[in-house]
């Protein structure tokens, strides 16, 4: 209930029982994954306070994605869950996940998918648009947003590729559209890039990539998230490696968790300042038409080792390694 601070007083239950939106009978190959969710907070809008819910189910192959929704009431509670519904893919390529919904202010309810087949070794994904107009009742779609990405493969490290790309929507209508917004990460210029795209005709076309990343120097900039503020300012923040590993004795050597890695600074492959292996977070800011705000900004106190007590997400033996995919922006009064 709105107001309620202790956790005893959240409610947890949905007629008698516990409120849940989906179960798995086995999570080892029906397992719910990259859930996300939106709310309709549009007065105007015929759906006003309706919650869409959204998931990948990896049936082994291929991925199912997934969407269900309730009208949330003033109280607190909400109405049963839709059944859920499978969403719209393209015919014969089954296997999308990273849905990112949104709603803008006539109700519609957008998001992308993004299809990246096991097929190929998850080396090449697409992006595309769905929608809905009547409150979840169908879907729309997909349209292509862009094709052929370039998986990255980070550098020098082990750490894999999170969630490819973000989506969000702009506020303000022109010619009866609102603004589409995309950014994703790309290999296809050697290292990770980051690159935004807008459609202002409802993913009818889409503007050419911009590059969000200004580093001066060959380094990865990877897992973007978008977000757009009440006053449609875009902003893109992201994975940052251009700055080089601190040395012993910096400001910035406690605080990066490089001295606890094994080995000495003069140890082969130490990270101890070394370039395109740390990491950091930046932001850039767009106006509504993607016209840049001033530059890149780091927004980390301190470089981190992504190495250190790194976790393997498929045995302890594996090589590969994963720093987490889910990665938040938000703003509000002015912030």
């Amino acid at each position: 209930p709105s107001g309620a601070t202790p956790a005893a007083s959240w409610i947890t239950t949905h007629n008698g029982h516990p409120d849940y939106l989906m179960t798995a009978a086995k999570a080892n190959h029906s397992d719910p994954d990259k859930q996300w969710l939106t709310i309709d907070t549009n007065p105007a809008s015929p759906h006003f306070g309706r919650v869409y819910a959204m998931w990948t189910v990896f049936v082994l192959n291929p991925a199912v994605i997934y969407e269900s929704h309730a009208d949330a009431r003033p109280d607190g509670t909400h109405t049963d869950w839709s059944t859920p519904q499978v969403l719209p893919s393209v015919s014969g390529k089954r296997w999308d996940t990273y849905m990112l919904p949104h709603v803008t202010p006539d109700g519609t309810v957008w998001t992308t998918t993004t299809n990246n087949p096991m097929q190929q070794g998850f080396a090449s994904a697409d992006i595309s648009l769905v929608w809905s107009r009547n409150g979840g009742a169908t879907w729309q779609g997909p349209l292509p947003v862009t094709k052929d990405i370039m998986v990255p493969t980070y550098a020098n490290t082990t750490f894999r590729e999170g969630i490819l790309n973000s989506f969000a929507t702009g506020v303000a209508a022109a010619g009866g559209h609102f603004p589409l917004y995309v950014s994703y990460e790309d290999q296809h210029e050697g290292l990770s890039n980051i690159y935004l795209i807008a459609s202002f005709n409802s993913g009818a076309t889409w503007t050419a990539p911009i590059l969000v990343n200004d580093n001066d120097r060959a380094t990865d900039s990877l897992q973007p998230n978008l977000h757009v503020a009440p006053n449609g300012t875009v902003a893109v923040a992201f994975y940052d490696r251009r700055l080089a590993c601190p040395v012993i004795g910096s400001r910035d050597a406690a605080g990066s968790g490089i001295a606890f890695d094994p080995g000495t600074a003069a140890s082969p492959g130490s990270p101890w300042g070394r370039s395109n292996y740390c990491v950091n977070t930046a932001i850039q800011f767009y106006k509504p038409d993607l016209t840049p705000i001033g530059h890149n900004i780091r927004l980390s106190r301190n470089s981190w080792d992504p190495q250190l007590s790194a976790a393997h997400p498929s045995s302890i033996s594996s090589t590969t390694t994963f720093i987490g995919d889910y990665f938040g922006i938000d703003s509000g009064g002015g912030y």
